[in-house]
């Protein structure tokens, strides 16, 4: 997970942004635990309780829950609404995308060429995932 200490988003919401994408993306599973607080704020080199505000969002949002004496894992439906806000994100971003582009006078096919252009140069053109 990469924090960026000079980005105007707090860095609580960076390390809980960071969380909901590896649970949609699977790298932390239904029932799986997350790291704990010291662990993750070693990891990333931040305050243990800067670590305690990701996490209490994240548990605010249903993603994760709490199991007293053994830590915090990804709720059986977190996986489904991470996924769930993951697409609102990136709709949220294509629709910004084309505002733009019709400011920019730009066509239906133009915009699909740098999509499309966008798509391969990510490294993700041809994968259905």
């Amino acid at each position: 997970m990469k924090i960026d200490p000079r980005s105007h988003i707090p860095i609580y919401l960076q390390i809980a942004e960071g969380i909901r994408e590896a649970v949609a993306a699977g790298v932390y599973r239904p029932g799986e635990s997350l790291p704990s607080l010291r662990v993750m704020a070693v990891d990333i080199q931040v305050n243990p309780n800067t670590v305690q505000r990701a996490y209490d969002e994240l548990a605010r949002e249903g993603l994760v829950q709490a199991r007293r004496g053994k830590g915090l894992f990804v709720a059986e439906e977190g996986a489904i609404a991470a996924r769930t806000r993951a697409q609102q994100v990136v709709r949220r971003a294509f629709e910004q995308g084309i505002r733009t582009s019709r400011a920019a006078g730009l066509g239906r096919d133009e915009v699909r060429t740098i999509f499309e252009a966008s798509l391969n140069d990510s490294g993700q053109g041809g994968n259905d995932a």
